[in-house]
């Protein structure tokens, strides 16, 4: 089992020195993993449709490519997760490019998640339709893969058009591509084409929700062996059940657990790095 910590995008602020100390901080104590959630525009809440999603215009977020970009050259080995981003708002070619780069200078160390997203309001404005996240996700995944595996890609889909063009430089691998979400078909959808899920919510829901992925696995032939479970654990909940949680993962089958400080109460950007250090030695050590 493998303990990662949640970049807490919302509040650790902006200074670079902060963000360095929490990374270097979080690999020297032997996490093994960074993940970091994405968002290109929060939006003012009050509209119709209602949006579902917890952040709004006044969240920050870090740009996740860049963030890494930044995280690659201060870090030697730990593995840098977009957890998630969300696909089908990107331009999937530039998201290949970013992807490859991000990989080929950290040295391998990139692992890609994706998810479909809530908000209407930021696929609008980045020009991306929202009603066919779902199906333009699955074509984008076999795009991103032919892009990271092929010098020349030829390519004419429902959504996409190559013409005898390719990356360069490749990323040398194909770079891991683990799903999110919530609903049946991003279960579905990771079964078929993915390398792993995340999940984002607590135990129970998240429980008959590995139940699904693992049937449609079965479905699928595909050994459950060689598909990765991600969970996310929180640091505001209660010390004592921190170990227990990370173990009652284990037992599900998760091969990683990452643990989330946002929403924790913590005054002060650096508090968040302090919880990294408690909640090490508590679990972690």
């Amino acid at each position: 089992m493998q303990i990662g910590a949640i970049f807490p995008q919302t509040e650790i602020g902006s200074d670079p020195a902060v963000i360095r100390d929490f990374a270097q901080t979080a690999e020297g104590l032997g996490y093994s993993h960074i993940l970091a959630y994405d968002h290109v525009l929060g939006a003012l809440p009050d509209r119709e449709p209602k949006l579902w999603g917890p952040y709004t215009h006044e969240s920050a977020f870090h740009e996740p490519f860049v963030l890494f970009g930044y995280l690659a050259a201060i870090t030697e080995r730990v593995e840098l997760v977009t957890g998630v981003i969300i696909l089908p708002q990107r331009q999937t070619a530039l998201v290949a490019k970013q992807a490859a780069e991000v990989d080929i200078l950290s040295g391998g160390r990139l692992r890609l998640g994706i998810g479909t997203g809530w908000n209407y309001v930021e696929y609008d404005s980045l020009n991306e339709q929202f009603t066919s996240r779902g199906k333009r996700q699955e074509e984008q995944v076999e795009v991103l893969r032919r892009l990271w595996d092929e010098p020349i890609v030829d390519f004419d889909g429902n959504w996409h058009r190559i013409d005898r063009a390719g990356l360069k430089p490749l990323p040398g691998r194909r770079i891991p591509i683990w799903f999110g979400g919530f609903s049946d078909p991003a279960f579905e959808r990771a079964a078929r084409i993915g390398d792993g899920f995340i999940f984002g919510g607590g135990s129970p829901d998240s429980a008959q929700a590995l139940e699904k992925i693992q049937g449609y696995l079965e479905r699928e032939g595909r050994d459950p062996a060689g598909f990765g479970i991600e969970a996310m654990v929180n640091y505001g909940d209660s010390p004592q059940g921190w170990a227990g949680e990370v173990e009652r993962w284990r037992e599900a089958g998760a091969d990683y657990v990452s643990m989330r400080t946002m929403n924790a109460g913590l005054e002060g950007p650096r508090a968040h790095i302090e919880a990294l250090e408690r909640y090490w030695r508590e679990v972690g050590g």
